[in-house]
């Protein structure tokens, strides 16, 4: 049975409106929460981008829910095991089965920042590797040495670990991606309802373990302002290829997403106030094979849209499941 969590959104808001956006989720009767970990919003339009971590322990005071990243990149900005004493504090201040480690390779976008060099897809994905096992054996709580490819790691130790290693769930576009996913990861992260792709992962590896998704709206009472305001503020997801992963500022995103017209994101992202297309949106990724799926509301009205899911949308997707 499918679980619908919801997505925080640091690109667009503050870290206190993410808190209370975490709040209204779970009073709406959301059962999970995903939050973004970015260095720089996409566009100046959105405007935001708290530091993650500091947000998440806000988080942990106001609400009981689990919590996911979607997704951390762990190797170029922030070193591995800087990164696992952030989850592993993180682990501990949330409580037994509370927070899952998303991981993914990045964008140049938030990991250049610091002046390195980035690199090409097979070698950011050669890192992850690396990065995930750094990290894995640092939640054990012993001490590391490390000497590898990428990484060094001299006598460190976490001492604030949780009971149990924090999850990590790896985020995947593409075939050599989801081997990947499917050999490191404790489950996937993926933004498409694509069946294939879970197929993969699970014929590949992944049996057994969770797939985890995630899908952008914007409710409204107003159609066609929802689809202008996306056009304004998420045209950038509808950018193709590698894109997303290569250019290096908002202002790059801005200048690309000039190029997305406002009837490819009409077309693409379900707005307005219709609860069954909002349902259906959502059952995609539950057809598709995912165990859980976290939705987003574009824009300023989270009261509306939290009333709006609370009402009339989770009721439509609990009916389908029998529940």
């Amino acid at each position: 049975m499918t679980e619908y969590g919801y997505f925080l959104s640091c690109e667009e808001n503050t870290p206190r409106d993410l808190v209370e956006q975490a709040r209204m989720a779970e009073d709406a009767g959301f059962t999970s929460l995903w939050i973004s970990d970015h260095y720089h919003p996409w566009t100046d339009a959105q405007g935001q981008s708290p530091f993650v971590w500091s947000v998440i322990g806000a988080i942990g005071q106001v609400t009981s829910l689990p919590v996911q990243t979607a997704v951390t990149c762990p190797t170029v900005r922030m070193h591995p095991a800087v990164t696992a004493q952030a989850a592993a504090t993180t682990a501990v201040l949330l409580g037994p089965g509370r927070f899952r480690l998303g991981v993914g390779s990045g964008e140049a976008l938030n990991e250049h920042v610091l002046g390195d060099r980035w690199p090409p897809a097979a070698v950011r994905l050669e890192m992850l590797v690396e990065a995930v096992e750094v990290m894995r054996r640092l939640f054990e709580g012993g001490q590391v040495n490390h000497r590898g490819t990428y990484y060094t790691v001299e006598n460190a130790r976490l001492y604030t670990v949780p009971d149990e290693p924090v999850p990590v769930d790896v985020s995947a576009f593409g075939p050599r991606a989801l081997e990947v996913a499917a050999r490191i990861g404790d489950g996937l992260v993926a933004v498409d309802p694509d069946r294939e792709a879970v197929e993969g992962f699970r014929s590949g590896g992944g049996a057994g373990k969770p797939v985890f998704g995630g899908v952008k709206v914007c409710w409204g009472p107003d159609r066609e302002a929802a689809v202008d305001l996306v056009h304004r503020l998420w045209a950038v997801e509808q950018l193709p290829g590698e894109l997303n992963q290569v250019l290096p500022t908002p202002a790059h995103f801005e200048q690309a997403t000039e190029l997305v017209t406002r009837e490819k994101v009409a077309g693409a992202v379900t707005c307005g106030d219709d609860p069954e297309e909002h349902a259906a949106a959502l059952r995609a990724y539950a057809d598709a094979g995912f165990d859980r799926v976290h939705v987003n509301q574009i824009g300023p009205d989270q009261r509306g849209f939290f009333d709006f899911y609370r009402t009339r949308v989770l009721p439509l997707l609990r009916e389908g499941q029998g529940s």
